[in-house]
């Protein structure tokens, strides 16, 4: 084989590729096994990894840097390869695109569940301004479907849970936030507290105790819902 330029179209991972994977695994010399990953199939997972990260938006990482995350998967590719057998009817590309996305899914509900046991209520809303565009995230897709059942869940105990008529105000209006979160453009901590304190008339203190409570509710069962898959909300 001679040494392959970098392909200038977008289909990066092309027949040559799959025939390269094929060719490395049928191949005992290192050197030349070394030869051929870094002049055929090497780009064509760096590409890989690269395009699954961004189209579906795997972005709760550990690390400063998207290529640091790349040359990770990649190493856990490598320790795979051997494994893909084209004689079963896959293609190369199917194959570890799905061992990306599955590693990923793993990866950043690992990582966005550390983030919400380690965050404070109180930054959940930085004075910072952030847009709420989340579509096509599994992530925030899997969290919508959680908040829907957290409110739910609130609103058919609110007796229980908030028996002073002032505390059970607070909680209505910040959940009334959650209702209307597909509505509400950008998040900002202190125009969110001048809503809340318009609507029942209370001072922040008051909004903060009430928001730490619901959110003790919310983070265990949202911990629980990513390790087992459904919820557990159990009557108050």
């Amino acid at each position: 084989m001679a040494k392959k330029r970098r392909p200038k179209s977008k289909n990066y991972f092309t027949q040559e590729t799959e025939d390269a994977i094929v060719l490395y695994n049928n191949t005992v010399d290192t050197k030349i096994k070394s030869q051929i990953y870094e002049s055929y199939i090497h780009y064509p997972f760096f590409k890989l990894t690269e395009n699954i990260i961004h189209t579906f938006k795997f972005y709760y990482t550990e690390v400063d840097k998207i290529e640091h995350l790349q040359h990770e998967i990649i190493t856990f590719l490598l320790s795979k390869i051997h494994l893909f057998d084209p004689s079963r009817g896959a293609k190369a590309y199917s194959y570890f695109g799905t061992i990306v996305k599955r590693w990923l899914i793993v990866y950043n509900t690992k990582n966005y569940k550390k983030r919400v046991l380690n965050v404070p209520v109180d930054d959940l809303y930085k004075d910072e301004t952030y847009s709420c565009d989340l579509t096509d995230d599994p992530v925030i897709d899997n969290l919508s479907f959680f908040i829907d059942k957290f409110i739910d869940y609130v609103s058919d105990n609110f007796s229980s849970l908030f028996p002073k008529e002032d505390d059970a105000r607070v909680a209505d209006a910040i959940l009334e936030l959650f209702r209307k979160r597909e509505q509400i453009d950008i998040f900002n901590k202190k125009a969110l507290y001048i809503y809340i304190r318009e609507m029942v008339d209370v001072k922040t203190p008051k909004i903060t105790k009430i928001a730490n409570k619901l959110y003790g509710i919310f983070k265990g069962n949202y911990i629980f819902f990513l390790e087992n898959g459904y919820t557990n909300f159990k009557r108050a």
